[in-house]
């Protein structure tokens, strides 16, 4: 009797452990199913960017640097570059929705602003904080004071860019009339004024780079002023969007504005030669050692910030500049034209 007890519980515990062994197999597999279902539910496409730059210059780095070690893809953004040669042209494709953010001055925002846009442009990061173009001269200027500029020609930028205003700003700070004192020919295009001067055109002309070295390399130029360093800290370029794309996209924003901020961390980490290296498939056209000399250039200027907050000391130095130039006839307000949140966040 004993032993046939001991047979029908063992018989018992071997079906329990049966019944046990398939149920946990079966919660095992509902749960790596249910897993599976959630990952695939929360892997994205990802998210189209149509970002357009006033410029493709070396002086825009850290951005390219995000680009090139994929940070903004790390962001779940597939990011569409186009260049828009020009803050008007730039601004006209954010306004329109041809593209979703904006890089260029900020004098750009708030001239729509002013003009009374309703769905204004509103700036979120800023990458500069030092103007990059030259002067450049036609001889060697070892010695090359402000003073020297004085009734001679130049090829200066489109009015009320910043390039311009920067320019003008350094003349009046440095007692020079822009009017009167200087002859500025504003009437070539962005981007053209190298060639124009390579060929006779001027006395002088203010270059972005690569424009400035290959001038020098071409023995056609000389850099013999920095208007970034003479300017002293300007908020020259920042990134902005419509408001109602920030409103309906923060999640957008807040993951370019991480991209960008890990831009800025490699920048101001590593040597020109590294940041040279990795923007290089950018500038197929340019080669490395040139690349390299106008990181070091922009480097050793302190060009970069080592974050994106946009100020308001200098969002305000900005309408000061533009009031200089008499471009602005009414200031307007930071608080609606600038927001720190995404930087803010971007920095923790």
């Amino acid at each position: 009797m004993k032993k046939r007890f001991i047979a029908v519980s063992l018989v018992v515990a071997m079906a329990m452990t049966s019944l046990l062994a398939c149920s946990s197999k079966n919660d095992a597999e509902t749960a790596s199913s249910d897993t599976k279902a959630k990952k695939e539910e929360t892997k994205k496409e990802p998210t189209k960017v149509i970002l357009n730059e006033v410029a493709h210059s070396i002086f825009y780095a850290p951005m390219y640097v995000a680009i090139e070690a994929g940070y903004f893809a790390d962001e779940g953004i597939d990011l569409d570059l186009v260049t828009g040669f020009g803050a008007d042209k730039t601004m006209t494709a954010v306004l329109s929705g041809s593209a979703d953010i904006g890089f260029m001055g900020s004098e750009a925002s708030i001239y729509t602003y002013n003009e009374g846009a309703n769905d204004y442009v509103v700036n979120f990061a800023q990458l500069t904080q030092r103007a990059g173009n030259f002067l450049v001269a036609r001889e060697e200027m070892p010695d090359f004071t402000w003073e020297d500029i004085k009734g001679k020609n130049v090829l200066g930028g489109r009015k009320g860019g910043m390039p311009e205003m920067v320019f003008e700003y350094i003349l009046n700070q440095n007692n020079i009339d822009p009017a009167k004192d200087v002859n500025i020919d504003q009437s070539i295009d962005f981007g053209s004024t190298a060639a124009a001067f390579s060929e006779g055109q001027a006395d002088f002309t203010v270059e972005f780079e690569p424009g400035a070295t290959n001038l020098e390399k071409e023995g056609k130029g000389y850099v013999v002023a920095s208007l970034g360093t003479d300017s002293g800290y300007v908020p020259y370029t920042a990134f902005s969007a419509k408001q109602s794309y920030i409103d309906k996209n923060p999640k957008v924003i807040q993951g370019f504005t991480n991209a960008l901020q890990k831009g800025m961390d490699y920048v101001q980490s590593h040597t020109p030669e590294d940041i040279a290296g990795i923007i290089a498939p950018q500038f197929k056209e340019t080669d490395l050692d040139t690349i390299t000399m106008i990181v070091e250039r922009y480097y050793d200027q302190d060009t970069w910030k080592d974050n994106l907050v946009f100020e308001e000391d200098s969002f305000n130095l900005l309408q000061d500049i533009l009031e200089d130039a008499g471009e602005l006839d009414k200031r307007a307000p930071y608080k609606d034209l600038v927001t720190t949140d995404f930087a803010d966040k971007a920095t923790k």
